[in-house]
């Protein structure tokens, strides 16, 4: 499979995992707006999400995957099973343990981590416990899904891996659609949610789980054993689960100094579901299918190869997030009324989720760019680099928070998590230049200025645009109506920024051809 095709079977999956999470939170905004039952669901959400990124999915796509690669060369596939055997044996373990002990210490955890501005109110205190009781088990499913899904896609098996996130807002819809439909109040809501949450989590699991059966393989569970591959493996995942987890961490930080103020959780997070469409359409693609594409390349020897999959990556990013970046930056008002102003969801919530959301957009090439550059050191076996680079980009990211929520409130924490973003970035991009790791194109310089002005123009027409149709995206217009117009913008948008990237040479039809529907060496 080529790497394009690769890129666009895992971003496809994700792309419809995206839209299921944009009817989740329509239904979530319309339910729950902002008050205080969203900041408690939310706040209690984001806890396991942290865990789950720290020791599941940047864990295992840094450090798994390379060494399961390395160990099918070497030892075919029954040596890939038992090493994937003895990590099973070992993470299960590990996960159980954890889970217990964050159950039993969870009030201590969401007074002083998760949402200490909570402590003044008794009753959102209580309920954050509560929920979160309920879905941190979510993170055993999860972590193990994600072990599965790094043997699937070093087998080249992408979909099943990407399309496993779907049942978790499928679930969710279907908790609120009843919930709605009986007229729950805003904390039996909640209750549903966090139930949805543990039951998607057993599905995701069920489906990767076929998956491997499917591609030829199975696990059994057995006495956890730390053996020298396991050994290779902790001493790789443990930086690798602190870096996979940066933009976790950065929220989980704005989170907790969020939650002193009402509505702030809840905003934050109806901005971030937006821009992780463009994050994980084009962000995970490459991520998921650039480590063991690098892998196998530098395994093989084929450095040439390696430096020509790594600049082709960078292009794909800097191609499709640019536009992304300029439309959420110049649309963001419209993109937020549309999609939730309504039933709770009042005008004021629209301005503030709406200026959170631009600011995000200034950081997404920067949060894609991260996904693209990781894998260059991971495939190499280099994970203490990029969390060193993770600890300044979280320091940063603490200091900016603190000092301009008093300032700015939400807003502070999207400009705090944005520059910590680019502070990465260019940390990672810089390095892997000064080591030879990646090399310098001049071409890809002189196309990324060109994609640039190519976003300018499209954003200057979409700024006209948007004003000449105010009166079809206003929330007294009929919500089709809207949709509609909506969707007219993003149309035009795409036109003028492709024309224009084409006709003065950001983009080339024979390049793609050529770099990004070519297939890998063998």
């Amino acid at each position: 499979m080529s790497l394009m095709k690769k890129f666009m079977t895992v971003g496809g999956a994700t792309l419809g995992s995206r839209i299921f999470g944009f009817a989740r939170e329509t239904l979530m905004a319309a339910a729950l707006g902002t008050g205080p039952m969203a900041d408690v669901f939310y706040a209690a959400f984001r806890f396991p999400n942290l865990f789950r990124r720290l020791f599941a999915e940047g864990a295992f796509n840094a450090a798994f995957v390379p060494l399961f690669s390395k160990e099918i060369e070497a030892n075919g596939i029954d040596g890939a099973k038992r090493f994937s055997e003895e990590v099973f044996g070992v993470l299960f373990s590990v996960l159980l343990l954890i889970t217990i002990a964050m159950e039993l210490c969870m009030p201590w955890l969401v007074a002083w981590v998760i949402a200490p501005g909570f402590a003044d109110d008794p009753e959102k205190l209580s309920m954050t416990v509560k929920l979160a009781v309920v879905m941190f088990p979510y993170l055993m499913c999860m972590s193990l899904t994600a072990m599965m899904s790094g043997m699937l896609n070093s087998l080249h098996h992408f979909f099943a891996a990407a399309i496993a996130p779907v049942f978790l807002n499928v679930v969710m819809i279907g908790a609120l659609f009843y919930a709605l439909y009986i007229g729950a109040d805003p904390a039996l809501t909640a209750w549903y949610l966090s139930w949805s949450v543990l039951v998607a989590g057993v599905l995701q699991l069920a489906v990767v789980y076929a998956g491997v059966r499917h591609a030829g393989m199975s696990i059994g569970l057995k006495f956890p054993r730390i053996t020298p591959n396991v050994k290779r493996l902790l001493i790789l995942a443990v930086p690798a689960a602190v870096t996979g987890g940066i933009t976790q961490i950065n929220q989980i930080i704005g989170q907790a100094i969020a939650s002193s103020k009402e509505g702030a959780i809840a905003a934050l997070q109806y901005a971030d579901r937006i821009y992780q469409l463009p994050l994980g359409v084009v962000g995970v693609a490459v991520g998921v299918v650039l480590l063991p594409e690098l892998s196998r390349a530098l395994k093989g020897g084929q450095m040439k190869e390696a430096a020509t999959i790594q600049n082709r990556s960078i292009e794909f990013v800097l191609f499709l997030t640019l536009p992304a970046a300029a439309a959420l930056w110049v649309l963001s008002d419209e993109i937020i009324r549309v999609l939730y102003e309504r039933g709770a969801f009042s005008a004021e919530n629209t301005e503030v989720v709406a200026s959170i959301l631009a600011l995000y957009g200034i950081g997404l090439p920067g949060f894609v760019l991260i996904k693209a550059l990781q894998p260059a050191f991971y495939a190499r076996e280099d994970t203490k680099t990029p969390m060193r680079f993770t600890g300044v980009s979280v320091v940063v990211n603490s200091a900016l928070a603190i000092s301009l929520f008093p300032l700015l409130a939400e807003r502070g924490i999207a400009i705090a998590e944005a520059t910590a973003g680019w502070i990465n970035t260019v940390l990672l991009f810089s390095t892997l230049l000064w080591r030879g790791d990646l090399k310098w194109e001049w071409a890809l310089a002189g196309r990324t200025a060109r994609l640039l002005i190519a976003s300018a123009a499209m954003a200057g027409v979409l700024v006209y645009l948007s004003d000449l149709w105010s009166a079809w995206l206003s929330p007294a217009t009929p919500l089709l109506q809207q949709i509609g117009a909506l969707s007219a913008l993003v149309g035009v948008a795409m036109i003028v920024y492709f024309g224009i990237a084409f006709a003065i040479g950001g983009a080339d039809l024979g390049m793609l051809r050529r770099n990004l529907k070519r297939k890998p060496k063998a």
